[in-house]
């Protein structure tokens, strides 16, 4: 039931997802699902438990740093592979094992390497914001990174450069760039590695 469920957000979008539209990818009558699950929240929880399972644990024999930039990668990865998953795992606060294991192995990496309680906090909460943030660009813009130049061309005509001369400086650089969404994921996550880094070692 929920693979038929991820199955139908990863290709329909997670509007898609009720009681009905499930049972009928599955064949049978909607009241039977309840036999599974009490209502569609139960459902809902049942995804973000099946996303959380893709994400894999934070290595800890190869440092609590390179233990977190796989992390937040490997997060990322799955988060665009159902790219309706990101909204609905932070609105979500069940407490389901995938979901715990994946938290307190992160925890338990930084409180190894002397975070105190206040400091991983903090981090966990940076290095999440950073990712979910990250992702919901990349999943919400309404254009993709390789229509960027014929965007900002037809953006350009209605940005003053005398009103707003840096965001037209910004806009000619990235008119000229490459796309590369992983090259600037790993450059934004290096950087809060590097402040946690510090902070570690005040």
């Amino acid at each position: 039931m929920l693979t038929a469920a991820l199955t139908l957000a990863d290709r329909e979008g997670l509007d898609a997802v009720t009681m009905r539209a499930v049972a009928a990818r599955l064949g049978v009558e909607a009241m039977s699902l309840y036999k599974h699950v009490r209502n569609k929240e139960a459902l809902l929880d049942g995804l973000v438990e099946r996303v959380m399972a893709e994400m894999t644990l934070p290595p800890t024999h190869l440092g609590w740093r390179e233990g977190l930039r796989q992390r937040c990668h490997g997060m990322r990865a799955v988060l665009l592979r159902h790219r309706w998953a990101s909204g609905l795992v932070e609105s979500r606060i069940t407490p389901a094992p995938a979901r715990l294991r994946h938290h307190d192995a992160t925890l338990g990496l930084v409180r190894a390497a002397g975070f105190s309680t206040e400091t991983a906090f903090v981090a966990i909460l940076s290095l999440d914001s950073f990712v979910y943030g990250f992702v919901a660009q990349e999943v919400w813009w309404p254009f993709a990174p390789e229509e960027r130049p014929e965007v900002i061309q037809a953006l350009a005509p209605e940005v003053d450069p005398a009103a707003y001369p840096h965001l037209v400086e910004m806009m000619s650089f990235v008119y000229g760039r490459t796309a590369d969404a992983d090259l600037d994921f790993d450059f934004g996550l290096a950087l809060v590695l590097d402040g946690l880094e510090r902070a570690l070692t005040r």
